[in-house]
This record gives C-alpha cells, sequence and structure tokens, in this order.
C-alpha cells in the first residue's frame, strides 16, 4: 500500500507534468481577408480569326455480302485501292490511316422473327475508313473525287483546324484583357473616378471553333466533275474578368 503521507506528493507531481501542456498558447487564428475597397469588376470577350492549316478527310467504304469474310475482303479491297488513289497525288504515305474497321451481322427487315429462336442472319456488313490528313488546303477536294473514282461510297466529311491553337488563343486572351481595361476606362470616367491598379485577374472560357464540311448525297457527289470545298476560317474565342482597384 501507498503511504497516505505519499498521496499529497504524487498528486502535486500530477499537476507539474500538467502544466506545460495547459499552459501551451493557442495558435493564432488566421486573418481574415483584408477587403480592396472601392474596385471596378468588368468582363472582357475577343474573338480572333484564323486561316485553317490542317484538313482531315474521312472517306469510307461499306461493302455487303452473305459471308463475313467476303464482305470484310471486298471492304478491304475498295479501302486498299482509295489509299492508293491518294498517295497517287502525292500524299505522303504517314498522312493516310485507317481510322475505324467493322463487320456486323444483317438481319431481315420486315419479317417477323420468333422470340423464343435466335434472330436468322441473311449476311454481313463489313466497313472500313480512311482517314486522310491534308496540310495543303487545294487538295480537299481533290482527295474527295479520288476517293470516290477508286470505290469510296460514303464521305463521312472534313475538318479544319490549326498546327497550333495556341498562339490564336494567346492573342485572343491578350484583345480580350484590352476589351477589359477599355470598359473599366469608360466606367471610371462616368463615374468621376481614377482607375487603379489591377486587382484580380481571372481566365474564363477560351476555345476554338472548327468549321466542318458535311458531305452531300453520294448520287449529287458521283455525278459532279469536282468537289468544291469552303474551308472559311477557324474562331478561337476568349473571355477574362478582371478588377481594378479605384485610385483613392
Amino acid at each position: 500500500m501507498i503511504r497516505s503521507t505519499l498521496i499529497p506528493v504524487l498528486l502535486a507531481a500530477i499537476a507539474l507534468t500538467a502544466l506545460p501542456a495547459l499552459a501551451q498558447p493557442a495558435p493564432p487564428r488566421a486573418e481574415p481577408p483584408r477587403p480592396f475597397g472601392p474596385a471596378i469588376t468588368v468582363e472582357g470577350t475577343a474573338e480572333v480569326r484564323s486561316d485553317p492549316e490542317v484538313a482531315t478527310v474521312r472517306l469510307g467504304v461499306v461493302a455487303q455480302a452473305p459471308g463475313a469474310q467476303a464482305a470484310q475482303e471486298k471492304a478491304n479491297g475498295n479501302a486498299g485501292a482509295i489509299l492508293a488513289a491518294v498517295r497517287a497525288l502525292g500524299v505522303p504515305a504517314a498522312a493516310v490511316q485507317t481510322s475505324d474497321l467493322s463487320l456486323s451481322p444483317l438481319y431481315p427487315s420486315g419479317g417477323r422473327q420468333d422470340q423464343e429462336t435466335e434472330p436468322r442472319i441473311v449476311g454481313y456488313q463489313a466497313t472500313n475508313t480512311v482517314s486522310v490528313r491534308l496540310e495543303r488546303m487545294d487538295q480537299v477536294g481533290q482527295v474527295i473525287d479520288a476517293g470516290l473514282k477508286a470505290g469510296a461510297n460514303r464521305v463521312d466529311g472534313v475538318d479544319f483546324g490549326l498546327k497550333d491553337e495556341g498562339p490564336a488563343r494567346s492573342r485572343a486572351l491578350a484583345r480580350a484583357v484590352a476589351e477589359a481595361r477599355q470598359k473599366a476606362q469608360a466606367i471610371a470616367g462616368a463615374l468621376n473616378v481614377q482607375l487603379g491598379e489591377v486587382i484580380e485577374a481571372m481566365e474564363g472560357s477560351v476555345g476554338t471553333v472548327t468549321p466542318r464540311f458535311e458531305a452531300r448525297g453520294m448520287a449529287a457527289m458521283a455525278a459532279s466533275t469536282s468537289t468544291p470545298v469552303s474551308a472559311g476560317q477557324i474562331t478561337t474565342a476568349a473571355t477574362v474578368t478582371v478588377r481594378y482597384r479605384i485610385a483613392p
């Protein structure tokens, strides 16, 4: 047993060991953000238009046959002819590739099927799509015409774009900032105050809208002597929000 005379000593020792923990100062509180004071917040928008630098033409072959292998071989043969015709125009081999390849069964249309049995397959359909990337816009129509003559029976369209969207985006952002400052100066003048320094600037949406050439009907395209394609221009838009301090 612990003698009664030792109990006060033990209690005093426990109290002394607990004092440092209780005496520790509380962590400093985070100061609230200082107000900016009177300010003018504006939004600037701008668009930049650029001529397209690249185009991607997609030519397709759809072939049907009673057997799966026959349908695939027919589609592959026509796709090979398309590739040869495109390369004959001087398009580099690295710019031509197969972008889609599929094979699916065909079922009878309109006929009533027994729900308890598997649907009857009447044939197969094979699809082979060739994508051609061009850096000369005058070759777009030539590639479409050559592909149709070589056996393409589907044109999925043409996408136009830029080799690098970075410079166009930078120009659009710079113009958006300039427009924002013009707005802020106009507001400051109307309020009869002086525009101060920039407090905050935030980038909004920045995007590029690329034109797309939608193919006409196959009959109309096959009957035409040449396929005219107008690329138009590529639009890059940017939005920024800028906050200016009102000078005292």
